[in-house]
């Protein structure tokens, strides 16, 4: 089998794992022959400049025959990176072999560039620009940029795009691109995300140090330690070694009320959605990745704004997790990965709306979304828990179908679609700060562990206690469950979590996370409790408050708890559970509950909090349900 047939099968069996394409399609999924990657001319560090002088470092890759580049103007795909631009010598030189110039860049301040690096600086943007600008009108390209990457390869693009360069031409946003900031990713209602940001912080460091004794002094310092020892002090913490790194850390641990910090353009894309050029897009997210929220907040807001196409993609992946089939300790099925989603799933978009190829991507539906769940439960060779799941196609998000259905919480742990009847009820117990629960998965950014997890607190990840017991155990984590569910209930959309509650203390948080709840079985004893979303609000930071405004002790308010949204089928014979605590640790801070400047308390209290369940506090979620298929 020669490398174009293998790589059209390859890509057919994708095309129609997610019904994306056509069988009279398939003869136009390359962009002519692919030549030989080994043949591919790389220039290095070309120093191109950005507009106040500083030069950015950058890698050039060029398609070449017989030693010599392609004599034909081709479009240029081009990346932008803090991570080191050698890390995507693969993907470039696969790139340049199916006829594209590829340049992969250093961003300000990082490996061979010049300047001073901030993280998600205003520069991000403006340099963007420069050097999309400055690509285009070199000899070898034909003027078109397009733009790929994850995590921060995705900011990068945002950035760019929200100056609207006239030669970039469409963007594949891979699990990244916030729509702001202070409300995920770095801060969430009002709460820090602490292990996130200050793992990030350790695992860069060691880039930006050049004395060795000092790099091997900061390689003995564990960022779980650290973890306990918020909020840090400046000048007296492992990240001071860094000041740029520490500067930053300390402006997201202490800037709780969204202000002008937040709205920088490297923070936030709400500011400027209106000015963002209108081009082709591809927001692909994870139903655990940290930016899912703002995976599908641009994608709902470029669509309506912008003529071009706009399109979503969701699987069941943690962070960077698009070719794996599993999430954690869960596994979806062989239908859940792309496998060539770094390469030829790249290609097609790319040969589409640079090439103007038919390359199926113009059929395809406009969101196409991986419902988890559905499988066998059982334990696969690998460990895992065979969930499983299956994709849908839409027109638009939220789908249409799903009809907002209410689960009421009850005094007695059950949830029903129905109210309580009861007059008076409530559910009382004590956060302690001191003693927060362990993060089991989740949307983390794999800086912790991300992913899917039977809830169990467990020794091998940060923040667990001893004896480690099911979640459900702790007299801090209240159940809320349906019955045995009598059919299979498919649950797609946002999800919405409203309380009325009141505390001891005068600021407090309140946590909610969804799970599937899976019956003992041969291979899970005592089942398995699957995390399938969650979220916090912090007290000060109710109904969607940008400025911090403390409660009063006993008085009962009402607030809203948004987990990011989901597709999860809930299986006959499984339970909905929805658990409501006050911590989530070390993915978020932890509230001292007294008031004291976020970031800068030196005070620990305990708090009593309650939920109220009654016909006058009618404590809900809000799940949306999918009509039968």
């Amino acid at each position: 089998m020669n490398s174009i047939t293998y790589h059209l099968l390859r890509f057919t069996i994708v095309l129609y794992t997610f019904g994306l394409g056509h069988e009279t399609n398939l003869v136009a999924q390359t962009s002519g022959s692919v030549l030989k990657e080994e043949e591919v001319i790389v220039s290095r560090n070309v120093m191109i400049p950005a507009r106040d002088g500083v030069h950015l470092a950058t890698d050039i890759y060029q398609p070449a025959i017989n030693g010599k580049p392609l004599s034909e103007r081709l479009p240029l795909l081009f990346h932008r990176t803090p991570y080191g631009k050698s890390g995507q010598e693969e993907q470039a030189r696969y790139f340049a072999a199916r006829r594209y110039v590829v340049a992969v860049q250093d961003i300000r301040g990082r490996f061979d560039s010049e300047g001073e690096f901030s993280k998600y600086h205003r520069f991000d943007a403006v340099d963007g620009y420069d050097a999309i600008e400055w690509l285009a009108n070199q000899s070898y390209t034909d003027g078109q940029v397009g733009m790929w990457g994850t995590s921060y390869g995705a900011h990068t693009q945002a950035d760019a795009a929200k100056m609207n360069p006239p030669s970039l031409r469409t963007v594949v946003l891979n699990q990244g691109g916030m729509t702001n900031g202070w409300d995920h990713a770095i801060r969430q209602g009002g709460a820090f995300e602490l292990g996130r940001e200050l793992t990030w912080a350790f695992q860069q460091i060691p880039a930006e140090i050049d004395d060795p004794v000092v790099q091997a002094l900061f390689a003995q310092e564990n960022v779980s330690d650290w973890y306990s020892a918020l909020p840090l002090r400046p000048g007296l913490n492992p990240l001071s070694i860094a000041p740029n790194f520490e500067a930053y850390f300390l402006n997201e641990l202490t800037r709780s009320d969204y202000d002008e910090f937040w709205k920088g353009i490297g923070l936030n894309w709400v500011e400027y959605f209106e000015q963002t050029a209108d081009i082709p897009m591809l927001h692909v997210g994870g139903w655990y990745d940290i930016f899912l929220r703002g995976t599908i907040a641009n994608y709902e807001n470029l669509a309506r704004l912008k003529s071009s196409s706009i399109r979503l993609l969701v699987g069941p992946w943690d962070h960077g997790g698009n070719n794996r089939t599993f999430a954690g300790d869960v596994d979806f099925g062989p239908e859940s990965a792309v496998a060539d989603f770094y390469t030829d799933f790249h290609v097609r978009w790319f040969d589409h709306f640079l090439k103007g190829q038919a390359t199926g991507v113009e059929s395809e539906k406009p969101v196409q979304i991986f419902v988890m769940g559905g499988g066998t439960g059982e334990k696969t060779a690998a460990g895992r828990l065979a969930h499983g799941g299956y994709w849908r196609g839409a027109d638009a998000w939220p789908l249409p179908d799903a009809t907002p259905t209410r689960y009421y919480l009850h005094g007695d742990g059950s949830l029903q679609t129905s109210a309580s009847a009861a007059t008076t009820s409530s559910t009382t117990y004590t956060f302690d700060p001191n003693r927060p629960v362990q993060t089991l998965g989740g949307t983390v950014s794999g800086r912790l562990n991300d992913g899917a997890y039977h809830q169990r607190e467990r020794p091998d990840f940060p923040g667990g206690i001893s004896p480690y017991l099911p979640q459900s155990a702790r007299e801090d984590v209240v159940v809320f469950q349906t019955d045995l569910l009598e059919q299979d209930i498919e649950v797609v959309g946002p999800i919405k979590v409203r309380l009325f509650v009141s505390s001891t203390a005068v600021d407090t948080d309140f946590t909610a996370k969804l799970i599937d709840v899976y019956p003992p079985s041969t291979d899970y004893p005592t089942g398995y409790d699957m995390n399938i979303s969650d979220a916090i609000v912090r007290a000060s930071y109710r109904d969607g408050r940008t400025e911090r405004d403390l409660i009063e002790p006993g008085q009962v308010y009402e607030i809203v708890i948004e987990p990011f949204a989901t597709a999860n089928l809930f299986k006959a014979g499984h339970r909905i559970r929805l658990d409501i605590s006050s911590s989530n640790f070390p993915r978020f801070d932890v509230n001292p509950n007294t008031g004291e400047p976020l970031g800068r308390n030196r005070r620990w209290i305990k708090a009593d909090n309650t939920i109220y369940h009654s016909t006058e506090r009618t404590s809900h979620v809000v799940l949306p349900i999918m009509h039968p298929r």
